[in-house]
Parts: C-alpha cells; sequence; structure tokens
C-alpha cells in the first residue's frame, strides 16, 4: 500500500456508529473502478465532451478522483430521502394493439428502504468525496426531506464545517393531502454549503420581479407639495426585482409540471428548480455534477444553460431515459444556436464495472443466490444461504462493502453456538464464511478476523467484480436484422426478459416495435465506442421505423436496440 493510500484510511470515531472520518484528510477510496464507454453522442467541444456513468456513484467518483479533484463548480444531489417506499416507473406498450387490457405495467426501478446506519453510512461516505471533488469556488445543494433532513445536516456540518453552511432553503409546494392527525407535510429542504467563503453566487441572474404597486411604494412619495422625493434608488433599480428567499415558492411539483416537462419517472424534480441553482451557483462553461441524476434534470438544464456537466446513476432506467432527453434536447440546441456560441451538447455514456448484471439492484441479491448456487435460507436467518458446508452473506449490492458493513455483520453472530463449538474442537474454524461483495475496502478479511479475533475462523471473500464468470445470468435479447438492398431492416426482436415480465400479464404482443424504446446505430463502428447516426426515439406511444437507409460511406455496422425495461441487444451487421 502505499504512502498515498495510508494516508486516506477509513477509521471510525469512536462515539459516532456512522462518522468514518479521522483525521484532516477523508476518506477517498484507494481502489480505481475502470470506466469503459459505451456510446457517444456528437463531437467534442472545446476539448470537452459530457459524461454520464452507468453504476454506483462511489465506484463513479473514485473514478473521477484523479482528473477532477477540486475541479466540479456545482454539486446538486437528489439522494434517497429513506421514505420507506419502492419506486416504480409505468411501462407502457407502445401503439397499445395488444391483445389484452394489460397494455401497461410497473416495473420497480429502485427501493428506497434503509437502516438507520445503514443509510448514514451510504450517505457519508459519498459526500466526503463529493467534498474533495468540489472546487475551492465550489458550491453543494443536498436535496431532502423531513425523514433524515435532521441527521444530513449533521453530516454536511461535519464534513464541510458549519462554517461553510450558508442556507437552509425550503422548496413549498402544494398537491392533494389527506392528513387527520397532522400538518401535510408539502416541503423539502435543501442544504446550500460552500468549499470555501470565496462560493459563486450570481444574484443578479435570479431576481424575482415586483410588481408594479411594490416599485412604485419603494422608489418614490409624494411630498406635501405634490412633487416626487426618490429614496435612494431609484426607479428602474427597483424594477430589477429581488433576491428569493430561503423558501421558494411558485415552482411546481412533478404532478404539477407541464406534459411536455413530465417523464412519469418517479422523483423527478422541475427543471425551474434546478434552473434556479445551476444560475446563482454557476457560470457558463462550468462543470456541474449530480450522482443521483434519475430522469436527467440537472444534466438537462446544465445542457441548455451552456454548463459542461457529469452524471451519475446505479439504475439503467435513469440512464436510458437521461440520454434520451438529452439527445432531443442537444438536437434542438446545435440547430439554434450560432456557430461561435459556446455549447456543450454532446455526451458520451460509460459503464462503471460491467453493470449489465445489475440492471435492477433490487432484484440482484435473488439473482446472485441463483447464479452462485447458493441454497437459500429463510428471512429469519442471519445468512443469506448455505453452500458447500460455508454460511454466505451478501454484502449491500449498491455500493461497494466497507469494514462498517462488516462491524453489522458480526453484531449478531451465533456467539453461544461458537463458543461450544470452540470448547468442543480449539482447533477448528468455529464457522466458514463466504461474504459476496460488489467490490470491497482494502483488508476486508482482515478485519473480520480482527472483530472475531477470539475465534478462529475461515473466510472467503467473493468478489463478483472481479469475477465475471458469475455475471452470466442474465437472459439475453434475440433479433433478426437484414440488410436488404441498400437499408438496415429489422426483422423481428425478442427482449426475453421484457417478455417473461409480459407474459405473467398474459399480454400478447403483436408487433416487436411495442417493445422497443429506441434503436441506434453507428455506419462506421469503430470497434471501442459506438458513434450513432441514426437515433430513432419515437415520442410517447409512437413506435420506431424498423427499417434505415444505409449511407454510401458505411463500413462496420452496428445497431444497438433497446426495450422498454432499458435492456439493450447489440450487434454488427456484416
Amino acid at each position: 500500500m502505499s504512502s498515498e493510500q495510508q494516508e486516506f484510511q477509513f477509521e471510525p470515531i469512536k462515539g459516532h456508529p456512522y462518522l468514518h472520518w479521522k483525521g484532516k484528510q477523508p476518506y477517498t477510496s484507494t481502489q480505481y473502478f475502470p470506466a469503459q464507454i459505451r456510446e457517444r453522442i456528437g463531437e467534442e467541444q472545446d476539448g470537452w465532451i459530457n459524461r454520464l456513468y452507468w453504476g454506483d456513484n462511489l465506484q463513479v467518483m473514485s473514478h473521477l478522483m484523479k482528473e477532477f479533484r477540486g475541479k466540479i463548480d456545482l454539486i446538486y444531489i437528489d439522494p434517497p430521502f429513506d421514505s420507506k417506499a419502492d419506486y416504480k416507473k409505468k411501462i407502457e406498450i407502445r401503439g397499445k394493439t395488444t391483445e389484452s387490457d394489460f397494455s401497461a405495467f410497473e416495473d420497480k426501478q429502485y427501493s428506497d428502504i434503509w437502516s438507520n446506519d445503514e443509510y448514514l453510512q451510504f450517505m457519508y461516505e459519498r459526500l466526503i468525496l463529493m467534498r474533495e471533488l468540489l472546487s475551492d469556488k465550489g458550491s453543494i445543494y443536498l436535496h431532502c426531506d423531513w425523514h433524515k433532513s435532521h441527521y444530513l445536516r449533521m453530516l454536511m456540518d461535519e464534513i464541510f464545517g458549519n462554517n461553510n453552511f450558508l442556507n437552509e432553503i425550503v422548496w413549498c409546494y402544494s398537491g392533494p393531502a389527506q392528513a387527520t392527525k397532522a400538518f401535510a407535510q408539502k416541503h423539502d429542504t435543501i442544504y446550500r454549503f460552500s468549499k470555501s467563503n470565496d462560493s459563486i453566487f450570481n444574484k443578479d441572474d435570479i431576481l424575482i420581479p415586483y410588481d408594479e404597486a411594490t416599485i412604485k411604494r419603494r422608489s418614490y412619495s409624494e411630498t406635501k407639495k405634490g412633487g416626487i422625493q426618490f429614496q435612494g434608488k431609484d426607479i428602474e433599480e427597483y424594477s430589477k426585482g429581488r433576491v428569493p428567499f430561503d423558501w421558494w415558492d411558485g415552482i411546481n411539483t412533478g404532478g404539477q409540471m407541464s406534459s411536455k416537462e413530465r417523464l412519469d419517472y418517479p422523483t423527478q424534480k422541475p427543471e425551474a428548480l434546478i434552473e434556479r441553482i445551476i444560475k446563482v451557483s454557476s457560470n457558463p462553461g462550468d462543470m456541474v455534477f449530480d450522482c443521483f441524476m434519475g430522469s436527467g434534470t440537472t444534466q438537462a438544464v446544465a445542457m441548455k444553460l451552456g454548463r459542461r456537466f457529469i452524471g451519475a446513476d446505479i439504475n439503467l432506467g435513469a440512464i436510458q431515459i437521461t440520454m434520451k432527453r438529452l439527445s432531443k434536447i442537444k438536437k434542438k440546441l446545435d440547430a439554434i444556436l450560432e456557430t461561435d456560441k459556446k455549447k456543450y451538447t454532446s455526451f458520451r455514456i460509460y459503464n462503471v464495472n460491467n453493470y449489465d448484471f445489475f440492471n435492477n439492484p433490487t432484484q440482484a441479491k435473488d439473482l446472485l443466490i441463483e447464479a452462485l448456487g447458493i441454497q437459500k435460507h429463510d428471512s429469519n436467518s442471519h445468512y443469506d444461504g448455505s453452500k458447500d458446508g460455508r454460511m454466505v452473506k451478501i454484502m449491500p449490492i449498491n455500493r461497494i462493502a466497507s469494514k462498517a458493513d462488516i462491524s453489522a455483520f458480526v453484531a449478531n453472530l451465533p456467539y453461544v453456538e461458537f463458543d461450544k463449538i470452540k470448547d468442543q474442537n480449539p482447533h477448528e474454524a468455529v464457522a466458514k464464511f463466504t461474504l459476496v461483495c460488489m467490490g470491497h475496502e482494502p483488508d476486508l478479511k482482515a478485519e473480520l478476523e480482527k472483530q472475531l479475533a477470539s475465534y478462529k475462523i475461515d473466510v472467503e471473500i467473493v468478489d463478483i467484480l472481479r469475477n465475471e464468470a458469475v455475471l452470466e445470468l442474465k437472459r439475453e435479447a434475440e433479433a433478426d436484422i437484414q440488410r436488404v438492398g441498400s437499408k438496415v431492416v429489422i426483422k423481428k426482436f425478442y427482449p426475453m426478459n421484457l417478455m417473461q415480465k409480459l407474459s405473467l400479464e398474459r399480454t400478447t404482443v403483436n408487433n416487436w416495435k411495442e417493445l422497443v424504446d429506441s434503436v441506434m446505430i453507428d455506419y462506421n463502428y469503430d470497434q471501442v465506442e459506438m458513434q450513432p447516426s441514426i437515433l430513432d426515439i419515437p415520442e410517447k406511444n409512437n413506435m420506431v421505423k424498423g427499417e434505415y437507409e444505409i449511407p454510401k460511406n458505411a463500413g462496420r455496422i452496428r445497431i444497438k436496440i433497446t426495450d422498454l425495461i432499458s435492456e439493450s441487444y447489440e450487434t454488427e451487421l456484416s
């Protein structure tokens, strides 16, 4: 281990179960997580192309640390709220010509159910990396609600320093409510912290106009003689407006947004809210980062306002919906922006650690149990299952496993049983453990042996990111794609996992196009990244064309078909 790695070791602070920052420097993961380019939409502009990452944002930020440490000017995050709810997206069959009334179903996108320590540990690990990525002139906005706002404020004070606290913004909104024993909860909280005392604050860009009566009242008063006496500021100055207070109203919530903006993605935030934040805390060309990007509102607004951006999400559905959203905005902006005006409308999409297996993280544990051939235990067991005489524990699969996870694991082990085995066979292991994780901190095995030092144990770590052999469970889609004359023609498409879901709803589909969300074609594939010249992304209930003219200068042709649950099929056509 290098001296730099030793400097950033992750050690718990005594007495604080979720605070793990010891010393002057925060933990910044000692692992480097490689990112693989998936596709590129557009060309570099001013030496820059925006980035979207599919993967655990802890690993994404570890990947970004070397290049972007201290270079991101604005961070906005809308992380999980610990709302104790599962969030689902309505999936509608395109065309609606099915032979069933079930033309739509709900697909779980992510789960927001945590234990208290697990949630705070999750947030703390990410916030300390965000601080390292933030520039000296930068600000971070953390969006939350009543569930964990008080804890998150403590974490922010700890990480960024309470002297760098700038605002507690209350976003007020309305909507249906049926509160009977309490006041209806109709606001979110947004904490604003800075990296230093020199953060960007463009107040003139977000002024709220005064009404005519206020301008008249504040700008002048009539004297006894009937003349006009100005009071410090003239009418023109007052007409510019005022800086918003720290309670924001008049910005509609997701259910009240216009149909053009609404994407039916759970927890989508309005563009007007993000626009105010980006305008006031960044300048054109600055770097904006959102690592819980969801439907891509931050990235969409950043693109429209001429900011560079980086986004990340663990949910494949979020990547697909953001890609579609940004592609449409890029097309419009490229058509209207002046050629000499700086613009950042192109973007790349990256994979971090072959995330294809984790299309839906909420199902990942069951998939792992099946893929590894584990005999599943019931929900009352401390272990997830057993295999070959070993007790198997699947660590949190939405992030790398940490020493804090080891502490949580050992807290409920059957020590009475261990003591009996130890007394009877003092030279044998009291237990054989297999810990399954998706990336892990260095010395995780040593940490478990340390915490169980009074017992002899046998520990095995299975890191599924390093053993891709266990990731081949996913059923691949199938397609019949042909070159007919001068056209690429998609004859048939069978998205196997989506079709399995539809079979449960007893839905029969007449046309494969009803199951397709988008088609992308690169007519000169360089075998590194797709640079599609065809982006067939139909609106709402429309369907893809299915036939595409091949240009005369075409070379290696690569086709990508993405279905309604964001799973993709890729192939090459000779």
